[in-house]
């Protein structure tokens, strides 16, 4: 999976398969996680520019959708 480099102070890398919908977070202090069931607008909305993906990951990811630790 292709992940992108967000501009972040926790998150350092994120990717997406849309076949799947599996969200794929890498964060600065190690750890990637995958997450299940994620729709592509999501993803899409926590790479824009605008966003700041640490405060979009803790208000819609974070505790919300299943995953496991790769």
């Amino acid at each position: 999976m292709e992940r992108t480099r967000v501009k972040s102070n926790t998150i350092r890398t994120v990717g997406y398969d849309e076949l799947t919908q599996i969200l794929e977070i890498q964060f600065q202090q190690g750890g990637t996680y995958q997450y299940f069931g994620v729709s592509k607008k999501i993803y899409d909305n926590m790479i824009k520019p605008s966003s700041t993906p640490e405060e979009y990951y803790e208000r819609f990811i974070k505790n919300r959708y299943r995953h496991e630790k790769i």
